[in-house]
């Protein structure tokens, strides 16, 4: 009966997210297209920060990797094969992943995050001091992309309702293939490879394939938000590898808690919404020019406050007050 009323909660607000741009105005559905691609972009991450305790900090470069492949790889004169575009967008960014984790990955630690770090500049610097991708300028997607079979045409995503219902569907669909794969033998490994990777190697796992397992998965999964990124925005540049986009994303995994997957998405919302609200004129005036300061200032605050991040407001307040129960309980005794 739980099951079915959960099915039944789920469902239900599925439909309601779903129908929510028929009813808000355009800059509305902007800002969630936007939230949705940074939570996928987020559980990507997540996947090694929360699965196998591999902090990174150069997880923009399969990011910008796979917006850049879109971009590159779409025609100048229409819209080009949105299956085709997602296909060369993850298996980009997942080799890109490859090559680096297989070298990232015999360090550990803050060497680890350094090297993860230092592969994601190099990428960086080859789209912005080179030609390819328009250099700093950055280039522009003049076509959204569509799911075309001839002269059949399946799905496009050129109005802001199907791009947006496709990035809900590929978030739903990224949420669930990580739900499956952490209940999995390979995300039990994960986990034991997180808590006790030396435990786990004297059990006869090869912790260094797993580990590049999950970094290659991680890096795919941003190739996809970075194709929907290249696609809601029509323009990128070598921004989107830079450390402080690594940097971010690893903030909104550490804000929502790394310990679930919704931690990630939760992350994401919170972060963008806290970006948005700084730099809005309406709200903070003169101040959002320098909104940077008080986006900085507020995330040390919520951190402070909250160690295990968003999902563990509850817990923390439920520990707060048995806490105060006991001590009011020992002082009238």
């Amino acid at each position: 009966m739980q099951a079915m009323l959960r099915a039944l909660c789920i469902v239900g607000v599925l439909s309601g997210v779903a129908v929510l741009p028929l009813m808000i105005g355009d800059y509305y559905v902007s800002l969630i297209i936007k939230i949705m691609i940074y939570s996928i972009f987020a559980l990507s991450l997540q996947l090694l920060v929360g699965g196998a305790g591999l902090v990174s900090l150069g997880h923009a470069a399969f990011f910008g990797i796979g917006a850049y492949t879109t971009t590159l790889l779409s025609p100048e004169s229409g819209a080009g094969s949105l299956l085709w575009l997602m296909v060369c967008a993850v298996f980009s960014a997942m080799a890109y992943a490859l090559v680096t984790g297989a070298l990232a990955l015999r360090t550990k630690g803050v060497y680890f995050i350094m090297v993860t770090l230092a592969f994601s500049q190099m990428a960086y610097y080859v789209f912005h001091d080179t030609d390819v991708g328009g250099g700093s300028d950055g280039i522009y997607l003049y076509f959204r992309p569509e799911l075309r079979l001839g002269d059949w045409l399946f799905f496009t995503i050129d109005t802001p309702h199907r791009l947006y219902l496709f990035t809900l569907a590929c978030l739903m669909l990224t949420w669930a293939f990580l739900a499956m794969l952490m209940r999995s033998r390979f995300g039990a490994a994960l986990t034991g490879i997180k808590v006790n990777e030396l435990r786990m190697r004297s059990a006869g796992y090869s912790t260094f394939n797993y580990k590049l397992v999950a970094y290659a998965i991680g890096g795919a999964l941003a190739g996809i938000s970075g194709l929907l990124y290249a696609s809601k925005d029509g323009f990128v540049n070598p921004e989107l590898l830079s450390w402080e986009q690594s940097g971010l994303v690893l903030l909104m995994v550490i804000l929502g808690g790394s310990s679930r997957l919704w931690g990630a998405v939760l992350g994401a919302a919170g972060l963008t919404l806290l970006q948005e609200a700084f730099q809005s004129q309406s709200l903070f005036g003169d101040l959002a020019t320098h909104w940077h300061l008080t986006f900085g200032l507020s995330i040390m605050a919520l951190v402070a406050i909250m160690p295990n991040g968003l999902i563990g407001i509850s817990a923390q307040w439920r520990s707060r007050r048995s806490a105060m129960r006991a001590a009011a309980a020992a002082s009238q005794g």
